[in-house]
């Protein structure tokens, strides 16, 4: 653990108090790598017929309509997810003894279920990614084939398979900047299409998400820099050529829209468990954050299906807080964790993002409800403990909205708790190899 007299250092010289200190105080604790909690207070209620918004249920549901042409070639190139009948989905599964552990971990008593989307399950790249990335390769290739009168949207997409559209696709690249888990999800779908692939990856992804990719044969471009030196380069290189297709983390539709059918997916599930989500049965879901297009296309799928009864809350790393840092201040991508001294180095890679994305902070800066921190070793901490008690494989980022049960019900002013629901979202675990998983939960349980 860092010490906070760190907050007013940054590579070893002495600097002036950051006038941020004074405007926001709470960025104070923030640069001392303290964890900390932030009620958005600019908060307000859901009003999905609002012109300012630029995306509608229509979009999302146009987008699951895909996803549902593309099952037949996703079930015949992943076997995997033929009992799913192509559909790449995770369980909902409630965590009994998890919800007993954060009672007695935080001295809390939490109302209500709590329950574990668990997209470290998830087919085909075993994290979140596997929506929003898959999805908007699968969006290009359907682009690409229907511009050239290779299909129709009532075809039987199976085809996608066959020799004819590889070759076609390999004549074009498709490149990305990743930490990780986005780079796995389009590399694996990419290259099974027959697609050229480069993903470009910061100095802290980890070595065996690389290795997986240049087993497929996909190029994989490393840099000393941090994530968001990734997706520059990645973006310079894709404009150099007329056949790349450049994938934006920081501001994509197609990605954003990926991540919304969640929700779609989501309201069948509860449902289906008979769990009722309205005013009086509020449903508060706790979302890792990294550079905020995951958390927020889920989030605005969310808030699209469920409205005012759903509250969306965001989990960072203490070394990376940069959606809570951009929203705080208002001024989005305009702020990185770096300009209060911290070093956006953390165990949890697919959060180790320094500058949050400006398209999803201004789309969601008052439809999310509050914003919380995790030091590393706390996610460690709860990784062995959600293995241990609920026989979940997760990484340490996926573990990282644990907390937020328990930190909700610290904080009284969150509506009608008594009669909640909440649902931790785990964004990624199941592909990790044993030996590096077996290292984390021994630091976990140390």
């Amino acid at each position: 653990m860092r010490s906070g007299t760190a907050k007013y250092k940054r590579d070893g010289e002495c600097a002036m108090k950051n006038p941020l200190f004074d405007s926001y105080p709470i960025t104070e604790t923030m640069a001392g790598y303290q964890p900390v909690f932030w009620k958005n207070e600019h908060y307000m209620s859901f009003n999905p017929d609002d012109e300012s918004w630029n995306l509608k249920m229509s979009d999302i549901l146009e987008a699951e309509a895909r996803l549902a042409r593309f099952s037949p070639f996703i079930e015949a190139a992943f076997p995997e997810t033929q009992p799913q009948n192509g559909v790449i989905e995770s369980p909902l599964v409630e965590a009994k003894e998890m919800k007993q552990h954060l009672n007695e971990k935080y001295n809390v008593s939490i109302s209500g279920a709590v329950y574990v989307k668990a997209d470290d399950r998830l087919f085909v790249s075993g994290s979140v990614k596997a929506r929003g990335g898959i999805y908007e390769v699968l969006k290009y290739a359907e682009d690409l084939a229907v511009e050239h009168n290779m299909i129709a949207p009532d075809d039987d997409y199976a085809q996608f398979r066959s020799e004819k559209f590889h070759q076609f696709f390999s004549e074009h690249t498709i490149v990305c900047g990743s930490t990780g888990n986005l780079g796995l999800s389009i590399g694996i779908i990419s290259a099974e299409l027959g697609f050229k692939v480069i993903i470009h990856m910061s100095s802290d992804a980890k070595q065996w998400k690389k290795n997986m990719l240049r087993k497929r044969g996909v190029m994989v471009v490393e840099h000393e820099d941090d994530y968001s030196k990734a997706v520059e380069a990645g973006r310079e290189m894709a404009i150099q050529d007329d056949h790349s297709y450049f994938i934006d983390d920081e501001d994509s539709v197609p990605l954003f829209l990926g991540y919304a059918v969640a929700a779609l997916r989501l309201k069948g599930q509860l449902e289906a468990q008979g769990i009722k989500v309205d005013a009086e049965h509020p449903l508060y879901v706790y979302l890792p954050c990294g550079v905020g297009s995951a958390p927020g296309g889920i989030s605005f799928g969310l808030k699209q299906v469920f409205g005012d009864a759903v509250h969306p809350v965001f989990a960072e790393p203490v070394q990376s807080p940069c959606m809570l840092l951009g929203i705080l201040t208002g001024l989005h991508d305009g702020i990185a964790v770096g300009d209060i001294g911290l070093d956006n180095r953390t165990i949890a890679d697919g959060l180790a993002v320094g500058r949050p994305s400006k398209f999803v902070g201004k789309m969601l800066e008052k439809h999310i409800h509050s914003f919380f921190t995790v030091e590393d070793a706390e996610m460690h901490a709860l990784l062995a403990a959600a293995h241990d008690l609920e026989n979940m494989k997760m990484e340490p980022s996926a573990a990282t909205g644990f907390p937020g049960p328990a930190i909700i019900h610290q904080h009284p002013e969150a509506p009608h708790l008594s009669n909640a629901t909440h649902i931790v979202w785990s964004t990624g675990g199941s592909m990790v190899p044993d030996a590096e998983w077996q290292s984390d939960y021994e630091a976990g349980k140390a």
